[in-house]
C-alpha cells in the first residue's frame, strides 16, 4: 500500500511526501507594482514541510488581475521579490510551483485601469471585491485572434520569469471560472471560429497555453489545475455529456506532453468523472477532493492509499496549519481556519498560526 508519507518523485523535483498545498489567495502583495513582501516570504516558508507548496495565483499580466493586491509575474521587480519568496522556501527544504492565474472576465477596470478581457463579451453573474468594496462584473472585452496569440504569449514570459525568479515550475490556473476555463465552459466561450464551439475546439487555449509553456520551460516543470462542473464565478459546466467530453478530449490532447501533472479541484458529484480522468491522464495526478464547507481532512489520505490520486491538495487546513504534514502523521489537533483573515490583513491569520511543540 501506498502512505502518504513516502517521498514522490515529480519531474526533477524530489518531494519528501505526498501532501501538496493547494494554490489559495491571500491578497497581501503590497509592495510595489504587487510585488511579494518579506511576510509573504515567512508565510511560503513556514509551510516549507508540504512535499510541494503551490503558490497563491500570479497574473501573468497587468491585465489579467483580477482582485485587489496579487502578485504578478510580468515584471524586473516582481521577478526579484520572488526570488526572496523562493529562496526561503528552498533554504527550509522545501519546493514550489508558481501558479500562472490569469482571471479573464473576472475582474473589475478599477483594479487595473483596463477592461477585463473573455473568450466572448459575456458578463458574468455577480460581483468582484475592489478597494472600492463588491462592484458587478463588466463585459468583457472579446479578444481578438492576435490577443490570443500575445496571451498566450503572456503566460510563456511569466514561466520563463517564475523559473528565473527561482521557482520549480508552474501551474496554469483552468478552474474556478478564469481565463483558461473561460475558453472550456460553452456559457462563457460563445465563439464561431476556432476557439469555440465544439469541446475540440474550446480546449484549444488550454492545450496551445500548455504547449506554449512546455516549450518556454520544459514539461516536466508545468503542471495545469481544473475543475470540471465547477459553478465558480458564473460557470455552467451543467451538460454532463458536454463536461465529460470536453475534459476527456482535454485530457487526451495534453497526454502527449509530458506535463508533470493534472490537478483537478473536484466538484460535486463528479467523483466517477475524477476516476476517469485519472485513469487516462499518464502522469502524475493531483486531487484536492470536494469536502463541502468542511476543510480536506486526514481521512483524504485514504484516497492516495487506494490509489485515486499520487497526490492529495490540501488548502484551508494548511492555511491554518503551518506544519500540516506532521499534524496529519500525528493525527491531530489541527488549527480552525480564520475565515474573516482569509484575504488581505496583516500577519494575523496568515503568519502567526501555531505549530506542535
Amino acid at each position: 500500500m501506498t502512505t502518504p508519507f513516502a517521498p514522490y518523485d515529480l519531474g526533477a523535483v524530489r518531494m519528501s511526501n505526498r501532501i501538496v498545498m493547494a494554490p489559495m489567495t491571500r491578497s497581501r502583495a503590497y509592495g510595489p507594482g504587487q510585488t511579494p513582501t518579506d511576510l509573504m516570504a515567512t508565510y511560503y516558508a513556514q509551510r516549507a514541510s508540504a512535499g510541494l507548496i503551490i503558490t497563491e495565483g500570479a497574473q501573468p499580466s497587468v491585465v489579467g488581475q483580477g482582485y485587489p493586491d496579487t502578485p504578478g509575474i510580468h515584471s524586473t521587480e516582481q521577478v526579484a521579490a520572488w526570488r526572496r519568496v523562493t529562496d526561503a522556501v528552498h533554504a527550509e527544504g522545501g519546493s514550489i510551483f508558481l501558479q500562472l492565474m490569469h482571471t479573464g472576465r473576472v475582474g473589475h477596470p478599477s483594479l487595473m485601469g483596463l477592461t477585463p478581457v473573455g473568450p466572448s463579451a459575456v458578463t458574468a453573474k455577480g460581483q468582484v471585491y475592489t478597494h472600492e468594496g463588491p462592484q458587478d462584473f463588466v463585459t468583457p472585452h472579446e479578444l481578438t485572434e492576435e490577443e490570443i496569440a500575445e496571451t498566450i504569449a503572456d503566460f510563456a514570459a511569466a514561466a520563463r520569469h517564475a523559473i528565473e525568479a527561482g521557482f520549480d515550475g508552474v501551474e496554469l490556473h483552468g478552474a474556478n471560472g478564469y481565463l483558461i476555463h473561460q475558453f472550456l465552459a460553452p456559457n462563457s466561450n460563445r465563439r464561431t471560429d476556432a476557439w469555440g464551439g465544439s469541446p475540440e475546439r474550446r480546449i484549444r487555449f488550454a492545450v496551445e497555453t500548455a504547449k506554449a509553456v512546455a516549450e518556454a520551460i520544459g514539461a516536466d516543470k508545468v503542471g495545469l489545475r481544473i475543475s470540471p462542473a465547477n459553478p465558480y464565478n458564473d460557470i455552467d459546466e451543467s451538460d454532463r455529456p458536454d463536461v465529460e467530453a470536453t475534459y476527456t478530449a482535454l485530457v487526451d490532447a495534453l497526454a502527449p506532453l509530458g506535463l508533470a501533472y493534472l490537478h483537478q479541484l473536484e466538484a460535486a458529484d463528479v467523483r466517477d468523472l475524477v476516476l476517469r480522468l485519472r485513469k487516462a491522464w499518464p502522469g502524475t495526478f493531483i486531487l484536492n477532493p470536494f469536502t463541502g464547507a468542511d476543510p480536506t481532512g486526514p481521512e483524504a489520505l485514504a484516497l492516495i492509499e487506494d490509489g485515486t490520486a499520487d497526490l492529495i491538495a490540501y488548502g484551508a487546513l494548511f492555511l491554518a496549519n503551518p506544519d500540516l504534514p506532521a499534524r496529519l502523521v500525528a493525527g491531530g489537533p489541527f488549527n480552525t481556519p480564520d475565515r474573516a483573515t482569509s484575504f488581505g490583513g496583516d500577519h494575523r491569520g496568515y503568519t502567526d498560526y501555531p505549530v506542535l511543540t
